[in-house]
């Protein structure tokens, strides 16, 4: 069931807010960004601007994109621009096409909504998009990366007609430090989960992990509201997520990959290492196609399927027609 209903904003557009019946989990980013007073603290601290009023910010995140059954993100509308806000614990590069996707059906209710004519003579005006990724995963990043579009591209960057940007900010302890001295709730989102790796990296479960964090955050006042008034909650929220981790590098595991390149398996004979990285294929194909399974039996349509595995609609198709 679809519930439509339209929000008025500055730029004199109508934009659909599309409601949808559908059960998915918030990522803990999502959760405490929700409120407008700390998104727009956020939207301060990275835009060097002094809005004062929470309801000059109109949020208008489209409900029904989901990345491996988590919302992860938050769009927003303030003065004439259209922002997209992401949280990945990992590098990917397709973050470029995903922001145009994303922008593009945020246009597409736009130009609809509004019943503004394509084909007229009067320009049809647009909020100025921005996307941005607030990054905190193992790996180690630069403070600011720039992703885009036209890279993947055959003929490379700039090439083309169109383009999208993808701004990446390393939002982990030590990095960005002037970001976060901005934007409290930031810094106490990084310094949370910087604390759950860190007893990850002493051999602790995840559980204990989440709860040592949340014990020494809630002693030292760091995110203490939300840590004590929806603990349980932010619990669940901390075992999904780190658990679709797990699941995205059982599947795509770079390192295999990595470690079976020419010139880099020693001693190895050639057929030794061809067999290696076959069986190595085969495992992450296995997963796969256990993931496609699970969701397919869950009702999911293959497009949704391929999109939540970031691969294509024939290969799903592919991998759900195999015998086991």
């Amino acid at each position: 069931m679809v519930r439509k209903s339209f929000k008025w904003y500055a730029g004199g557009f109508w934009l659909p807010h599309i409601h949808l019946n559908r059960t998915y989990r918030d990522h803990l980013f999502r959760f405490l960004f929700k409120d407008k007073r700390d998104l727009l603290e956020l939207y301060n601290a990275l835009n060097g601007s002094d809005y004062r009023d929470p309801n000059a910010l109109e949020i208008v995140t489209l409900e029904d994109v989901i990345f491996l059954k988590m919302k992860n993100d938050l769009s927003f509308i303030i003065g004439d621009r259209l922002n997209l806000y992401e949280h990945q614990s990992t590098k990917n590069p397709n973050m470029p096409l995903r922001g145009f996707l994303y922008f593009a059906r945020q246009y597409e209710g736009l130009v609809a909504a509004g019943k503004r004519s394509l084909y007229g003579n009067a320009m049809v005006p647009l909020p100025t998009p921005k996307y941005v990724v607030f990054y905190n995963g193992t790996e180690e990043l630069e403070d600011e990366t720039t992703l885009y579009l036209s890279d993947a591209f055959s003929e490379g960057r700039g090439s083309g007609c169109l383009e999208c940007r993808c701004m990446l900010l390393n939002i982990n302890r030590g990095h960005n430090r002037g970001l976060l001295e901005k934007c409290r709730r930031l810094e106490e989102y990084s310094e949370f989960v910087s604390r759950i790796y860190d007893a990850l990296s002493k051999g602790m479960s995840l559980k204990r992990a989440i709860e040592t964090a949340m014990d020494s955050c809630i002693e030292e006042g760091i995110l203490k509201d939300v840590l004590i008034r929806q603990k349980t909650e932010v619990m669940h929220m901390l075992l999904t997520e780190f658990d679709e981790k797990k699941y995205k590098r059982s599947v795509y595991q770079d390192g295999y990959e990595d470690g079976v390149r020419e010139g880099e398996i020693s001693g190895f004979s050639k057929g030794e290492a061809a067999g290696l990285r076959k069986g190595q294929a085969q495992g992450r194909e296995d997963a796969l196609r256990d993931l496609a399974r699970k969701k397919a039996s869950q009702g999911k349509d293959v497009a949704i399927i391929a999109a939540e595995l970031e691969t294509d609609v024939e290969t799903v198709e592919r991998l759900l027609k195999e015998e086991c």
